[in-house]
């Protein structure tokens, strides 16, 4: 087990992200603290974060701005005190008085040339390598801290205030104020402003940078989801670009952060490197483990500290305890599904965990599938006898999940696109036992049994609360005992579901005394339908075995 993150880093060629980093140290100090005052380095989390945030696309060209970067939306997701509030005083510095702006390609032997007259950063000149892009300030920066409350973005700008008037930026940056800090070009609009939802009326304005901080608090009911969409706005319309600051988001809380991290658009940059799940945030000796992996570019963090402060958050909270310090993912009360034990039992080829199979035609499979008409989404998910959990694709290029969403397909489920996969599954594997939730699919399912088997393709409610709740108790405990010999193919929409599941108890089973439940979502658009059809598919094998399927010696599989 790896001590710490694996990176990604884009060589000097790919991006700007070298000169930022340069320039920091040489134009920013330590804000406060025992080394105030002394130039100011980036932590090895936040210097591979700008390597990729300033990353330049290959077909760049001189004068573009944000079209001009391979990422137009960055997330900085990392657990407390690893010094993201510093980290974005001095990226809220570059964006408004340094070279975060692509100027072209550089020849071999040119340098850097700092626009400030006198300014001491050519005692040590910047040499750019043959090919590398070059960079250049910004004309007329605005930039918005954005944040709920001034309070929350206090951190930053109280970072930021200092790191100008401790440090050679005072001789570029003359006045600091306590609400803005106005550009030395003396443009009325260029400046540097906090922005917060209780006092909106800045934004709309044309940004070239937007710095939201803790966006895993941003949701619909404190009214900051259209705060982000207005900021966006803002930048968009002056080519500049949103970045985010965080601790990991609460699933059931719907926030902004959680909408980027689950976006599928290839332009938002999601810098997360939580802990191995292997480690279980409960023990003691695993916490300080995981510890040391949060914080290992952070030298100044005193893990004892961070110990006894995650230790009192605990006995209160203990989800929010792990978030915090913890930088994982984790849903507060009421969640069903540890998602620490569903990635431990994915093949993903991840943290010393074989790869995904490859399951051979004609396998003995079962099936569960969970339908919608044009609200929920709909999905197929597949389980071998001996437990391997995944989900098929279909199509000519036999490159389309089997998951559809009703936004992909203008507004309703495509019957036609489901039929569809579910003949190519039928001639591809054996199916040998599928469970399908009916509500909205009776005439389908009755098609998919003339065709297949009516003892093959049943129809299998999902309102059933007594046999809902076993089903989903055995799923469960399957998923949990490492005896059951459960895997799956770690498919990311589905570890999406599985964490937006939350119980929903129900009346008490006359036989046991025990609270029966159901699973619910925490808002309408936080969906779990590939998490019910995980469970029939497996409930659909187990209830296959029961009733002789092994008898049959299985096929085959091939891995690769």
């Amino acid at each position: 087990m790896s001590k710490g993150p694996e990176y990604t880093i884009p060589p000097r060629t790919q991006t700007l992200g070298y000169l930022a980093m340069w320039w920091i140290e040489h134009h920013c100090v330590v804000p406060d603290g025992d080394n105030a005052g002394a130039s100011f380095v980036p932590s090895l989390d936040h210097r591979v974060y700008m390597a990729n945030w300033y990353r330049v696309k290959p077909t760049a060209k001189p004068g573009e701005r944000a079209a001009a970067f391979v990422y137009r939306i960055g997330l900085w997701v990392a657990a407390q005190k690893v010094g993201k509030s510093p980290g974005v005083a001095a990226e809220t510095c570059l964006e408004f008085v340094g070279p975060s702006l692509y100027d072209g390609r550089a020849v071999e032997g040119e340098m850097y040339i700092c626009p400030w007259s006198g300014c001491p950063c050519m005692d040590d000149p910047y040499f750019y390598e043959a090919g590398e892009p070059r960079g250049k300030p910004w004309a007329t920066p605005r930039i918005q801290l954005a944040a709920v409350v001034e309070d929350q973005v206090e951190n930053t700008w109280g970072a930021l205030v200092p790191m100008i008037d401790d440090g050679p930026l005072a001789n570029v940056i003359p006045k600091t104020g306590e609400a803005f800090i106005r550009h030395p070009n003396k443009n009325r609009d260029s400046r540097t402003e906090i922005v917060t939802s209780k006092a909106d009326g800045k934004l709309g304005a044309r940004i070239s940078a937007g710095k939201c901080d803790e966006t895993g608090l941003w949701n619909e009911s404190n009214s900051m989801k259209k705060f982000e969409r207005n900021l966006r706005r803002g930048a968009g319309g002056m080519g500049g670009r949103v970045s985010h600051s965080s601790n990991p988001y609460d699933p059931a809380e719907n926030s902004v952060l959680q909408d980027q991290m689950e976006s599928q658009l290839p332009d938002i940059l999601k810098h997360h490197f939580p802990p191995p799940a292997a480690l279980e945030f409960k023990k003691k000796a695993d916490r300080l483990q995981i510890f040391r992996w949060n914080y290992a570019s952070s030298p100044w963090v005193d893990i004892r500290t961070v110990e006894a402060e995650a230790v009192a958050l605990m006995e209160t909270s203990p989800a929010e305890a792990e978030r915090f310090y913890g930088n994982r993912i984790v849903a507060g009360s009421g969640t069903w599904m540890d998602m620490a034990r569903w990635t431990l039992t994915g093949l993903d080829g991840l943290e010393g965990r074989p790869e995904p199979i490859t399951v051979s035609a004609r396998t003995k499979v079962t099936l569960g599938f969970d339908g919608s008409d044009n609200n929920d989404h709909t999905g197929i998910r597949l389980e071998t006898l001996d437990g391997y959990q995944f989900t098929p694709t279909y199509g000519p290029d036999n490159n389309r999940k089997t998951y559809w969403k009703p936004a992909d397909w203008q507004g309703r489920i495509p019957h036609a696109e489901v039929n569809a996969a579910v003949d190519q599954i039928a001639t591809e594997f054996e199916i040998v036992r599928a469970y399908c939730d009916p509500m909205f699919w009776e005439t389908d399912i009755d098609n998919w049994g003339a065709k297949y088997g009516e003892k093959v393709f049943l129809k299998w409610a999902t309102n059933r609360i007594s046999a809902m709740h076993a089903s989903l108790e055995r799923f469960r405990t399957d998923v949990y005992n490492p005896d059951a010999q459960f895997t799956h193919d770690a498919d990311p929409d589905v570890a999406v579901h599985m964490r937006n599941a939350i119980i929903r108890a129900r009346n008490v089973d006359k036989l046991t005394g025990l609270r029966q439940y159901i699973l619910g979502k925490p808002a309408d658009h936080q969906k779990f339908d590939l998490t019910m059809s995980s469970v029939l598919a497996h409930e659909a094998r187990m209830d296959a075995i029961a009733d002789g399927a092994l008898d049959v010696p299985a096929d085959n599989y091939v891995y690769f």
